[in-house]
């Protein structure tokens, strides 16, 4: 089955909205490809900025986070109507920078995935190990782990329309990258996660993102490889580098 690559760019606690619509126009010209879905998940700040910025143009709008409630008393957080009111389309959920410093569990996962497609999202599910567990073997126990919790009460439809991000924790901000080879052994391991929840048809359906410091140099080789689907980018996301991986 022919799935259509999804580069979605995580700009993480970076870039003011005026250093956010900059980066807009900067970027424009250098990520223009009908046949990948560009995305910029963006702090919750630059939402409305980029939002007009990119107006017209060829990228979706993301967030990096959201609650799973409607509304309340939940000082600091972003309810689901508030980002669809917005113009967001993407969200990412479960990055692992949200589970070690904030503490949220594969439960929260689960809520905050079952709250973005009741609302009509395209969510983003993060997934990773660290390199105590990759080095201890249990790299697919625990990524197979966080997935069946994360898509508890999700159908396979929806399932369809869910983005999963893996991301090898151990190759976050640190240069480090898995190997090509371990990357799709990894993104193969999770289409057949999804085979064993599901079926066929939705393990093929579904799209997997390598999340582990892809940059303009390993890119074509990573997005080569059948399972691979496309990148959630951080660093190189905010440099002109994104348009080179959206081009690969």
């Amino acid at each position: 089955m022919s799935r259509k690559k999804i580069i979605a760019g995580n700009w993480k606690m970076n870039k003011t909205p005026s250093e956010a619509v900059e980066l807009v126009k900067t970027l424009a010209p250098l990520v223009q490809n009908p046949e990948v879905d560009v995305v910029y998940c963006v702090p919750a700040i630059d939402i409305i900025p980029v939002r007009d910025a990119i107006a017209g143009s060829n990228v979706h709008l993301g967030a990096e986070n959201v609650y799973f409630e409607e509304s309340g008393a939940f000082t600091g957080e972003i309810s689901p109507a508030m980002l669809k009111d917005a113009g967001v389309e993407y969200v990412i959920i479960g990055h692992s920078e949200r589970r070690g410093y904030f503490g949220e569990t594969d439960q929260d996962i689960n809520k905050k995935l079952l709250k973005l497609l009741e609302h009509g999202f395209n969510p983003i599910v993060c997934c990773g190990e660290s390199l105590e567990q990759r080095e201890s073997g249990i790299t697919m126990d625990w990524i197979n782990m966080q997935i069946k919790i994360a898509f508890q009460g999700v159908t396979a439809d929806q399932a369809k329309g869910v983005v999963i991000a893996y991301e090898p924790i151990w190759a976050i901000g640190t240069g480090k990258t898995a190997t090509t080879a371990q990357a799709e052994e990894v993104c193969k391991g999770i289409r057949e996660t999804i085979c064993g929840l599901y079926d066929e048809a939705t393990a093929a359906a579904i799209r997997i993102q390598y999340g582990g410091s892809m940059n303009a140099k390993n890119c074509a080789e990573l997005l080569a490889e059948p399972d691979i689907d496309g990148g959630l980018i951080g660093g190189a996301a905010l440099k002109p580098d994104f348009g080179t991986i959206v081009k690969c």
